[in-house]
């Protein structure tokens, strides 16, 4: 290899090897130095191994750098975290409840994880549930644990408000978004129409006072989002940009999956959040992942604490290949 000041022009724009890029410029001063020295015939012998000396030592810098910078490229688009996204199905107040449950389950989970969790959005029912909300749980560990929760819950059991003792079925859907530094698909800015106005509910002065709010709309899918909770615009519209991106991702995905849907056996699911992918029963304690055939009962602990491990890690052993239940859904106790 033909070591060069070319070689780490990018590396010398790249803040995570500025510094080795440094040292390798240093290096290739006293390679010349050392060349130079060659042309004396009583220093050429030992000209030659410093040459060879600071080559290998311009050779492993090299190497570490495009190491360090392809690790950055692969950084950009794997997901920093989610955006939870809960809407409440058919039940009226009863999935509203279920949707807010849900959403609680989920980050009482990120608390224990210890993850950084904000609320996005939220509208309530007249219940007190959730007619939908959005909440960003930030960590890289976020999307690996909860990618396989996206689809239709159900829940099975007798609402307060249900004087005959009759067990209602209700449904509320659960998306979960992966939020990348960089979209892995192309979007065309002229698609996207931007509007601004001013924040409601809590906030601080600027709140109602200033166009803080802002309002994202792709015209070819009609996929819309909106993004008030920060103080200023521009934060705003960063999150706005970042939920877009992941609606877009999502929608792109599972498009895809439904496409290729007779290679995708050995999976899970194609994402699709039309998809019923769990049964909470309350009057029998549990809780079915109708996907990969296994129960839990133990609904209290999971839906009302938060303590998915198990769920968890049961989803990524199905997705891995690894036989973790039966047609006639294995209980796990």
């Amino acid at each position: 290899m033909e070591f060069t000041s070319d070689m780490v022009a990018d590396f010398r724009e790249n803040h995570k090897t500025q510094f080795l890029a440094g040292q390798y410029l240093d290096l290739l001063a006293k390679r010349d130095s050392a060349l130079e020295l060659g042309n004396d015939p009583e220093m050429k012998d030992m000209a030659a191994e410093e040459v060879a000396e600071i080559e290998g030592q311009l050779s492993a810098l090299y190497t570490e750098m495009e190491r360090i910078a392809e690790l950055a490229k692969e950084e950009e688009v794997l997901p920093y975290g989610v955006m939870l996204e809960v809407r409440a199905g058919a039940g009226g107040d009863e999935a509203a409840l279920f949707a807010e449950e849900l959403a609680q389950m989920y980050l009482l989970y990120a608390e224990k994880q210890r993850w950084m969790t904000s609320r996005e959005h939220e509208s309530r029912s007249t219940s007190g549930g959730y007619k939908e909300a959005m909440f960003e749980i930030i960590h890289p560990d976020a999307y690996t644990a909860l990618q396989y929760e996206t689809g239709v819950h159900r829940v099975q059991r007798i609402p307060v408000t249900e004087k005959a003792g009759r067990i209602h079925t209700s449904t509320a859907s659960v998306a979960i978004l992966p939020l990348r530094k960089k979209p892995t698909i192309e979007i065309n800015p002229s698609d996207i129409m931007m509007e601004f106005s001013r924040s409601g509910g809590a906030g601080g002065q600027n709140v109602n006072k200033v166009e803080t709010a802002v309002r994202l709309v792709h015209t070819p899918t009609g996929i819309e989002v909106r993004s008030q909770t920060e103080r200023s615009q521009l934060k705003n519209r960063e999150k706005a940009m970042a939920l877009l991106v992941a609606k877009l991702e999502a929608q792109h995905n599972e498009d895809e999956a439904k496409a290729h849907a007779s290679t995708r056996k050995d999976q899970i699911g194609t994402g699709d959040r039309s998809e019923k992918i769990r049964t909470y029963n309350f009057p029998q304690n549990r809780i079915t992942d109708h996907r990969i055939k296994v129960s839990w009962h133990n609904i209290e602990g999971i839906l009302g604490q938060g303590k998915l491990d198990d769920v968890i890690a049961s989803l990524a052993a199905a997705a891995a290949g690894e036989a973790v239940g039966t047609d006639d859904e294995t209980v796990a106790e």
